[in-house]
This record gives C-alpha cells, structure tokens and sequence, in this order.
C-alpha cells in the first residue's frame, strides 16, 4: 500500500541524501504532493514527487499524510502572488507563487487534517491560455529571481526548475532536469523558425546538455543564469546583455505547445 503526502511549508528541500549537508537536488512548493516510500532515516522520509516523478530525501516534518483521493485531486490551481498569506492551522504562512490550493466544490479548501484559510488569487491552469503573452506574463513573474542549484521557486531557481515551474501555470508537465526535457517535445529545426515558449537547449564540450531557457522570440531568451533574466540569443549561442560576452552554446530548440 503506498503512501501519499503533501507539503505543508512553503518550499521543501529535496536532498539526494538525509542529511542537511547533502546537495539539494529538488524543492516542492506548499500544495504539491509525493509518494512517501519504505526508506526512513532519523526523521528524514524517500519522497517521489507526483508532478514529475522526481526521487530525493526530506524531512518529515515539513510533510503531512494524506489519503489516495486528496493525492488524485487536480493540482490545476495555483497561487497566483508571488508571495501568498495564508493562515495554517490559524497561524500566518506566505507561500510562494505556484503552490497548490485544492478546493472543494463549496470553496473549502482541502489540506488533509489541518486547517487552511487562504483568500488568494488563484490561477487555473487548465483553462490556460497558451498564446505569448500568458507564457510571458507568468515568465515575468519570476524575473530577478536568484539562481539557486535545486530551486523551483521565485526565493531561488535554477534553469530547469524555472521552465518546469513556468509550464505548470500552462497545465503542460516538464521533467524536472535540463536533460530530461530535452528529450521531451518536438524538435524545431532553426531558430528562425522560433517562437514564443519554445525551448532552448544548450550544451558544453563533452555534448552533455547543461542550460535551457525559454524562448521570447527569435533573438531573445528568458532563463536563470545568476537570476531570472533576459539575454540576448543567436544560432550560436547566448549573448550576456549585460556584459556582451557569450555563455551558453546553443545545442537545439524544443516546442511543447
């Protein structure tokens, strides 16, 4: 019988081991939910996160059990702020922009046997819009955020962590790595061909993939790269805008819309 969880503070850690010394690989946001595997050690838990399959050790405490129903229940609203108050359990908490408020039907919202108030905007994803100016409208959301190894929240992302998080709010399911994406989607044969929301791939001199980004256009390119930020692209590569220098090697382009 497997066991199924939620979230419960605003952004968790994902560690490849249990240990707070231990490279942060992942993070989940207050809302998302996992499978809580057999393997515990002194109050750390082997977590698979729903959203993408995602393996890694956290902390128990920053998990609250839930049944298999709660689990199945559409993760498909999402704070909308950037940051969020809510009351848990009648305490204050902010959440970060894209965690996941499930509702009943009469506005209740659901958090297994704890107590959740949140008057917040919520953004439905599955009714969407898929055009350029919803991608860069929650894209924006994220800019100057600070590049941060495992991160998936606007306190701090890294590449993949920002596109993954940016096609949530469009109801389409990225794999959390660089890598993993690049095997996703449809292959776009030249950058001229580019459009709004595709994504880039960039690779270093072994051909391993390393960078990705989201494409605004034909010239330029969102990505985190110290922090959210917009450079400059060309079939070669990217161009820092604010130094002139280029770093990143354009590898290829994907479409996932």
């Amino acid at each position: 019988m497997l066991n199924y969880a939620v979230c419960c503070v605003p952004v968790a850690p994902v560690r490849i081991d249990p240990d707070h010394r231990s490279e942060m690989i992942n993070q989940l946001l207050f809302g998302e939910c996992c499978i809580v595997g057999n393997a515990k050690k002194d109050g750390w838990i082997k977590i698979e996160n729903k959203l993408d399959g995602y393996n890694g050790w956290c902390r128990q405490t920053h998990f609250q059990k839930i049944d298999e129903a709660y689990f199945n229940l559409s993760d498909n609203n999402l704070a909308a702020g950037w940051v969020n108050e809510i009351k848990y359990n009648g305490q204050k908490m902010f959440i970060p922009l894209g965690s996941i408020i499930k509702r009943k039907k009469n506005g209740k919202i659901l958090f297994g046997k704890n107590k959740v108030q949140a008057r917040v905007k919520v953004w439905d994803a599955a009714n969407a819009g898929k055009d350029a100016e919803t991608i860069q409208e929650v894209a924006f959301k994220f800019l100057n955020s600070s590049y941060l190894w495992g991160g998936k929240s606007v306190f701090g992302i890294d590449c993949s962590g920002f596109t993954q998080s940016v096609f949530k709010f469009l109801n389409i399911h990225l794999q959390r790595d660089a890598q993993q994406q690049a095997k996703q989607g449809e292959l776009v044969g030249f950058l001229q061909q580019a459009v709004c929301g595709d994504l880039a791939f960039f690779d270093n001199a072994a051909g391993e993939i390393i960078h990705v980004g989201i494409l605004l256009n034909t010239h330029e390119i969102i990505h985190a790269a110290g922090k959210v930020k917009i450079d400059k692209i060309d079939t070669e590569g990217i161009i820092d805008t604010d130094s002139g220098l280029r770093t990143q090697k354009l590898r290829f382009i994907k479409r996932y819309i």
